[in-house]
């Protein structure tokens, strides 16, 4: 009888407190006993289930009060479901090179420079003189800052040959990093529902603003040296694409770099069919054994729409890329930045001009490809040394990573979940193709923090990969 009693005081008191607001006082022990006509016994254990549901909390020698912070209801979004329909491709899906690592793990996973890679000096000393500038509380230019806009020309008519017309600061556009660049060049040229030429395997960043952008993609098979140019040919002709993105210069993920040759002779391909080729540039600061060859250098008709990214050599902090864009998509892109991100901070443009600029800028990169040569040949030795099952077709000549082929019937994923289990972060292959993977693939990083430790990631990769076969 007390247990049907302290349920229904609990009914009617959880819809008194419905309409309560939070921090009124529950009625007394001895008043909820009258109205119920309950023992105190019964009341006090019906006002401990609204404690224990998060609804009512007790002060001692005042009383019972409605929770000012109630455990809510379990939310429903099932509604969604209908309003929003299916996902474009992989465009809920967030890529496992942007997990932060816990302490003490091993993370051959990320795509972003270790600290100590970076500027650090240089960029704090930069900061703070732009922030008592004007650019601190002044709007930029739409377009970006002029001397900005100018330097990234600058950069690109450096490898300009005789006989080219370079570009000047106003084919230029500043960008908050490439990646809204990539999204705003996918909506403005390719546009929704058509198709789009891209590198298969390429950046998992251009596959998602891809699919964010409706855009239907086209693989195009790439190799150590770039796709064919036959093969690039073919693919325009059978699926009437305008478009062709593209990593010439130290690929994400293969750390594939085109000759000049293959360059020149993508180009003519995508000029024959009055198309575009959209370079992705963004390694063109991490050159280890060679040089950086932009195609975009050989072209003065408009076809290449050209994109460099200072984030991953400068700071991840100071996202400012620029895109390069002659003719009337010039103005299309920028219309879609004004639609979605109208400026890019003066603040973040003038430091990370302040940065390029100064003479210590050229030492650092040269201090960089050091380091880069010694992280990559190490943990290139390591695999080779404890894990030798595992292929690498290429070591690439710049870039932030190895592509390394497992054995075939590796399951990937099991593959990272042991490596995950045993201290290693690792980024599994298949999230850089954008149909399906070629084979079982996995990218390592050598660019994040503790190289010292790539010994002994390659030991615990060995054991993973045994674990999971």
């Amino acid at each position: 009888m007390n247990n049907d009693s302290s349920g229904r005081i609990v009914a009617a008191l959880r819809e008194w407190i419905a309409d309560a607001p939070p921090g009124a006082r529950l009625p007394s022990s001895r008043a909820l006993s009258a109205e119920h006509g309950a023992s105190p016994v019964t009341v006090a254990k019906a006002v401990r289930t609204l404690v224990a549901l998060g609804l009512a909390e007790t002060r001692p020698g005042v009383g019972t009060f409605v929770r000012l912070v109630r455990t809510p209801r379990p939310a429903d979004h099932a509604w969604q479901t209908a309003a929003l329909g299916p996902p474009h491709g992989r465009g809920t899906q967030i890529s496992r090179t942007q997990h932060a690592p816990g302490p003490d793990v091993i993370g051959l996973h990320s795509g972003y420079p270790d600290r100590e890679l970076l500027p650090e000096r240089l960029v704090r000393a930069a900061v703070t003189r732009a922030a008592r500038t004007d650019a601190a509380l002044r709007r930029a230019p739409v377009e970006g800052l002029p001397e900005l806009r100018s330097w990234f020309a600058t950069e690109l008519a450096a490898s300009v040959p005789v006989g080219v017309t370079p570009a000047t600061a106003r084919d230029v556009l500043i960008l908050p990093g490439s990646q809204s660049g990539l999204s705003s060049i996918f909506r403005a040229v390719v546009g929704h529902g058509r198709p789009l030429l891209i590198e298969s395997p390429t950046y998992w960043g251009a596959i998602l603003a891809a699919a964010q952008a409706g855009v239907e993609l086209v693989p195009v098979p790439s190799g150590t040296r770039g796709p064919d140019p036959d093969d690039v040919a073919r693919a325009f002709e059978r699926s009437g694409a305008r478009a062709f993105y593209a990593q010439p210069t130290y690929a994400n993920p293969t750390g594939a770099q085109w000759s000049a040759r293959r360059g020149r002779d993508v180009l003519d391909v995508v000029r024959r069919y009055g198309a575009f080729l959209v370079e992705d540039d963004w390694a063109h600061d991490l050159a280890i054994d060679t040089e950086p060859r932009p195609v975009a250098a050989h072209d003065d008709d408009g076809h290449v729409i050209y994109l460099r990214s200072l984030t991953k050599s400068v700071s991840p902090s100071l996202r400012v890329a620029a895109v390069v864009a002659r003719g009337p998509v010039r103005d299309r892109v920028l219309a879609d930045r004004g639609a979605t991100s109208m400026y890019v901070s003066g603040l973040l443009q003038a430091a990370a001009l302040d940065v390029v600029t100064q003479p210590a800028w050229r030492s650092h990169l040269r201090g960089v490809r050091t380091q880069l040569r010694s992280r990559r040949d190490l943990l290139a030795e390591s695999l080779r040394e404890h894990v030798p099952e595992a292929v690498l077709d290429r070591v690439p000549a710049g870039g932030l990573n190895l592509w390394v082929r497992l054995p075939d019937g590796t399951d990937v994923d099991r593959f990272a979940r042991e490596c995950e289990a045993r201290g290693v972060l690792v980024a599994p292959g298949a999230e850089w193709f954008p149909a399906e993977a070629a084979g079982p693939y996995v990218r390592l990083g050598y660019a994040g923090p503790g190289p010292d430790r790539f010994p002994e990631a390659a030991r615990r990769i060995a054991e993973s990969l045994h674990a999971a076969r």
